[in-house]
């Protein structure tokens, strides 16, 4: 199947319009789809005849449940790291320039929203959930790190929330969405189709208030204060043994979690998103993603928490390190800039 049967891309009225077109699959956002994309966003970006984007996808389950791991996998195990390092440059300049897109960028984030599909929905300018949504980043999980632009995201929300959300891969509905910074404006699902109807003839952004309403109640800011105390720690030890102090259910959910995590992932990820605050853009966050995912095949968890979670399903990875307890100067070589410098992202 091609790019263009994967993704749907033309201009309705005065809106480009993209679809992601693979419900099969959740969406999984393959390298094609995310080339033609970027393709179409530097025509529109230029185009006087299209006054913003909307971005939304096929399927009841899933807006995009994340990057094509199965291509990513299968050539990391040949020892072919190429693709996968053109992949992550190429997907994150596409990240950037969402974020950077001077015209309104609409995502509607439906259902299942995680990884790869975060990177094409939350750096837009109105980020749409409804009751359907499911985001999370729970790549600590496979032996990655909250990528796409996620550790600066996850640096912006309130408080330690991003430490726990990065670390954690926790499930998030939509009103935990808004309250993190990772959508604008709940939705109710039923009404959807009306608000595309309207953007599709109007190309204007301003008649998304009229079917905006109060998300069902969430979780995050009721244990925020908890979340602060717990994920104030200076490592991931300390971070799970003031897990391990509490007695809420959120706690041991969060402390099963850690410990079920690639020990290089968990310790970067923790120090990636607290560097993030200090970031000028999400470019400069990306860099530094880069930098650690264009090794964790060759020197991390990443194919072995894919076989384990994606190709064979036990669920019990064999991560490298007996312990949380990952060295400063392991952390500093994984994030150290690559051989060839960073990659470039225009701003």
């Amino acid at each position: 199947m091609s790019a263009g049967d994967d993704i749907l891309l033309r201009v309705e009225g005065r809106v480009g319009h993209a679809t992601l077109n693979r419900p099969k699959a959740l969406n999984a956002l393959s390298y094609d789809m995310a080339m033609a994309l970027e393709r179409a966003l530097h025509d529109w970006r230029d185009d006087p005849a299209v006054d913003m984007v909307l971005i939304d996808a096929e399927g009841e389950k899933a807006f995009c449940a994340g990057g094509d791991i199965n291509a990513l996998y299968s050539t990391g195990k040949t020892g072919n790291f190429d693709y996968a390092r053109t992949f992550w440059a190429d997907e994150y300049r596409l990240n950037a320039k969402i974020a950077a897109f001077p015209k309104p960028y609409v995502a509607l984030m439906d259902g299942i929203v995680m990884g790869g599909g975060v990177g094409v929905s939350a750096h837009g300018s109105h980020r749409i959930v409804t009751e359907k949504t499911m985001l999370a980043m729970p790549e600590c999980g496979i032996g990655l790190i909250p990528d796409v632009g996620g550790t600066w995201l996850l640096a912006h929300a309130p408080g330690r929330i991003g430490e726990y959300l990065g670390l954690t891969g926790a499930r998030i509905g939509a009103a935990d969405a808004m309250y993190a910074g990772f959508a604008d404006t709940f939705v109710p699902s039923d009404k959807l189709d009306a608000l595309k109807a309207r953007l599709l003839a109007t190309g204007d952004v301003s008649c998304i208030t009229e079917f905006a309403a109060q998300p069902p109640a969430g979780d995050l800011a009721n244990i925020a204060n908890e979340i602060e105390t717990a994920f104030s720690g200076s490592s991931i030890p300390e971070i799970a043994d003031a897990l391990g102090d509490m007695d809420a259910e959120w706690a041991g959910k969060a402390a099963k979690a850690i410990d079920r995590g690639s020990p290089i992932s968990l310790a970067c990820t923790l120090e990636m998103v607290r560097a993030a605050r200090d970031d000028r853009s999400v470019a400069d966050s990306l860099k530094r993603e880069y930098r650690f995912v264009s090794r964790c095949m060759e020197h991390g968890d990443f194919l072995e928490g894919v076989r384990a979670a994606i190709i064979d399903k036990d669920r019990n990875p064999v991560f490298a390190g007996a312990s949380k307890e990952v060295p400063a100067e392991r952390v500093a070589q994984m994030l150290a800039p690559p051989p060839g410098g960073d990659i470039e992202i225009p701003v």
